[in-house]
């Protein structure tokens, strides 16, 4: 299998956002609480990962400080970001965990009230790299299941965020998914043919994301946060024709101090008149439509 570090080059296509936008803007909110690792369901060891417990270590029992930090994300977080969302009637994607969504039902009935995308983040919020195909077979064809039981229609997008080398074909292979979100590798939505079926990958990004607030190379507060989001639409919107993905989460986004920081930086947005905030699903469609495969 081959690698494309070509891309669009030079030229990248006009993408005539609605409007005259001269940047797409895709506010993510990553729903993962209750679907990390932890000895309660099953798994070796505990969560180590994106939490305010940086370089947590791992343990074969379950950690409760770090499952307690999860926790906020469910109980808390997810609901000032809600209010923050819907108060200014702004659209929304979810990545949605389904182990994690199924635990909480009030949140995706609210995600379903606001008109927000669900999209799928899989089964578990585990690392796949070295989970056998047949079971991350399994576990994407779960997470479709419980994901079409909880919000009533299957899932059109889909991001995973910890994948295997078989990610990608098998979600291709699925063939029910109008976007992938399982790449970083460009500002624009972009054709992936490797698998068959040509299949339309939307890009996520990891810089303009509140990961970075608990990460040793990361932000230490919010204002580093909203500069560097602002910074990065500014930029985007100078090129034009561009996507910006802002990647949140409850337990980290959602902590009070965070949460004004994004609010600052909507409101960078809206004042700009330069950005078409919109959900992943409408991106795409609109790129089926002038640029199809």
């Amino acid at each position: 299998m081959s690698r494309d570090l070509i891309g669009y080059g030079a030229n990248p296509p006009a993408a005539h956002w609605p409007d005259g936008a001269k940047v797409a803007v895709n506010f993510v909110i990553n729903y993962e609480e209750g679907a990390e690792n932890s000895p309660l369901y099953g798994d070796e060891l505990s969560e180590g990962f994106l939490s305010d417990m940086v370089g947590a270590a791992r343990h074969p029992a379950r950690a409760m400080a770090m499952e307690s930090l999860y926790e906020y994300g469910s109980r808390a977080g997810f609901w000032r970001l809600h209010r923050l969302f819907t108060e200014r009637g702004l659209p929304v994607t979810v990545f949605g965990v389904a182990a994690a969504m199924e635990q909480n039902p009030d949140a995706v009935e609210a995600m379903l009230k606001a008109d927000w995308e669900v999209a799928t983040h899989g089964y578990r919020w585990i690392d796949y790299q070295y989970i056998p195909e047949e079971v991350e077979a399994e576990h994407i064809a779960k997470a479709i299941e419980i994901h079409t039981t909880l919000t009533g229609t299957r899932p059109l997008g889909w991001y995973q965020g910890r994948t295997s080398p078989n990610t990608a074909r098998l979600v291709a292979q699925e063939g029910g998914f109008i976007y992938d979100a399982d790449s970083y590798a460009d500002d624009l939505p972009y054709w992936d043919r490797q698998h068959g079926k040509a299949q339309l990958i939307v890009p996520y990004s990891l810089d303009a994301n509140d990961m970075k607030m608990v990460a040793l190379n990361g932000f230490t507060e919010g204002e580093q946060f909203f500069r560097y989001l602002r910074d990065t639409f500014d930029q985007l919107a100078e090129e034009g024709g561009r996507m910006m993905s802002i990647g949140l989460h409850g337990r980290i986004a959602g902590r009070p101090g965070r949460t004004r920081a994004v609010a600052r930086f909507i409101d960078h947005v809206l004042a700009s008149g330069q950005g078409w905030i919109t959900r992943r699903i409408d991106i795409a469609r609109h790129w089926m439509e002038q640029t199809p495969a």
